[in-house]
């Protein structure tokens, strides 16, 4: 473990347990969003080409004109 994130624990463990709980919470989801987007680089760049298709075909309109 880095010198900076013991600093961290460190700070963390003064504070009350629902807080604690909180800011584990936090990691965890930011963990897992990384895996997740880690993982799905071939579903977003399809995606992205087919909006990138229907915007040359002309089926995309400004959000503005929602």
């Amino acid at each position: 473990m880095t010198k900076l994130l013991e600093k961290a624990f460190s700070e963390l463990n003064k504070l009350p347990e629902n807080e604690q709980n909180n800011f584990a919470q936090l990691i965890i989801e930011e963990l897992n969003w990384e895996n997740s987007f880690a993982s799905s680089q071939d579903t977003l760049l399809s995606m992205a080409n087919e909006a990138i298709t229907e915007y040359k075909a002309g089926k995309t309109k400004p959000f503005d004109e929602l």
